[in-house]
């Protein structure tokens, strides 16, 4: 689905990984990020964040926590980060992001709290007393003071499966008396997830119950006497909706896919925010009526569903305008992705080597795959930032191979 969306808003972007695949400076397996309309998407974003008086932490796994990712949302005015897990704060600290929120979706293991103290995040996620306890130790044991906030839930709220957990809303008054009683660290604000996601029979994005759980917590909080109560309110975040989170009460939006113009929304309709990612693999070789490509980051967000899948293949000496587009048979959800398969029957001069390239909804840190930025696709003048592996860090390349080591080894 994104593919088209790539021909059609963002052909610059699909011509120049192509160049860059031919020429070698693209590797297979490999999420490209056009950085330039990053930027873009990121400024407006932010613009309109605060317009409403929101601030917005980025949300970087689903890109691999790319560092030039990240040093460019942030050179857009986006400086903090949600760490989604300890490592992805972690990463985005080596971006040069601050860290705005951690322990949402992910809990900081109790060895681990040290760790996440010294990053002085600015809000620390906790879904019971115990992790409340660990976060104030830590951050006491530096001469902190942390901003918690308590996850809360109610019957009717909506998870996916796996994501359960958190305070009583009902009992959000003495949570947060007890928060505040703590050594090192004090209550906040509240906050779930997901707070909207996309209607596909409404075609927009629309609030879950847990939003209207935090707008009664809210009150319940205001009726004891408590004011200045930060909501954070994360889910399928884009420019387009952030109006809608300000009338509910939130204070905090958290933007990942629409920094990539990737949510469900901008499937369906045009938004501000430009499609600004796409997966690069190559062909490895043909069999009977398939090319098999070189997988390790098939991994396709299934939050649209696992509809059908469809990649360009450019030939080698060829451009984007040379490419079939062909369908491609998917690896199965449970296998190792080692190759997709590519159906050439109409495409019969498909040979190894020639580029494929992909428009899905991508989640980065779960795979192998590499991440790379690009710069200069608005110019005409596409370069290669970097290469990343999909945790933030410096992949192994040719250059950090010792051949006499490998050759005794050998031996």
């Amino acid at each position: 689905m994104f593919l088209e969306l790539l021909r059609r808003r963002n052909p610059r972007f699909l011509r120049a990984a192509a160049e860059l695949h031919h020429t070698g400076a693209l590797p297979a397996n490999t999420y490209a990020l056009d950085l330039d309309t990053v930027a873009a998407n990121a400024a407006a974003i932010r613009r309109e964040a605060d317009r409403l008086g929101l601030a917005a932490f980025a949300m970087t796994k689903q890109v691999g926590r790319n560092p030039d990712f990240c040093r460019t949302i942030a050179a857009a005015g986006i400086t903090e980060a949600v760490g989604v897990d300890l490592q992805c704060a972690l990463a985005d600290a080596r971006g040069g992001l601050g860290i705005g929120h951690l322990g949402h979706l992910v809990q900081i293991p109790r060895h681990e709290a040290a760790t996440a103290a010294a990053l002085n995040p600015r809000f620390w996620t906790v879904f019971n007393d115990t992790k409340a306890r660990e976060a104030a130790a830590a951050s006491a044991a530096l001469g902190r003071d942390q901003a918690l906030l308590a996850r809360i839930v109610a019957a009717g709220d909506r998870f996916y499966r796996g994501h359960e957990g958190g305070f009583a809303a009902s009992d959000v008054v003495a949570v947060a008396d007890r928060l505040d009683a703590l050594d090192g660290a004090h209550f906040a604000g509240i906050t779930t997830f997901p707070a909207q996601l996309f209607d596909a029979e409404a075609g927009k994005v629309v609030p879950t119950p847990n939003l209207g759980t935090l707008r009664a917590a809210v009150e319940r909080l205001r009726a004891a006497g408590r004011d200045d109560i930060e909501v954070n309110a994360p889910g399928t975040t884009s420019a387009a909706m952030l109006a809608m989170l300000a009338e509910a009460g939130a204070t905090q939006v958290e933007p990942g896919h629409g920094l990539t113009g990737t949510t469900p929304w901008h499937a369906v309709e045009d938004l501000v925010e430009e499609p600004a990612v796409l997966y690069v693999s190559e062909v490895s070789h043909r069999y009977g009526d398939h090319a098999y490509v070189f997988g390790g980051g098939l991994y396709v967000d299934p939050v649209l569903g696992l509809g059908a899948t469809r990649a360009l293949i450019v030939p080698q000496g060829g451009t984007i305008d040379d490419a079939y587009l062909v369908d491609v048979e998917m690896p199965a959800p449970e296998a190792i992705d080692y190759y997709a398969m590519a159906d050439v029957r109409e495409a019969p001069t498909v040979a190894p080597g020639d580029t494929v390239i992909f428009g899905f909804r991508p989640q980065a840190f779960v795979t192998r795959a590499l991440t790379a930025g690009i710069t200069g696709v608005r110019a005409g003048t596409p370069a290669v930032a970097g290469v990343y592996a999909a945790d933030g860090s410096d992949p192994i390349g040719p250059a950090d191979i010792n051949p006499t080591v490998i050759a005794g080894r050998a031996s």
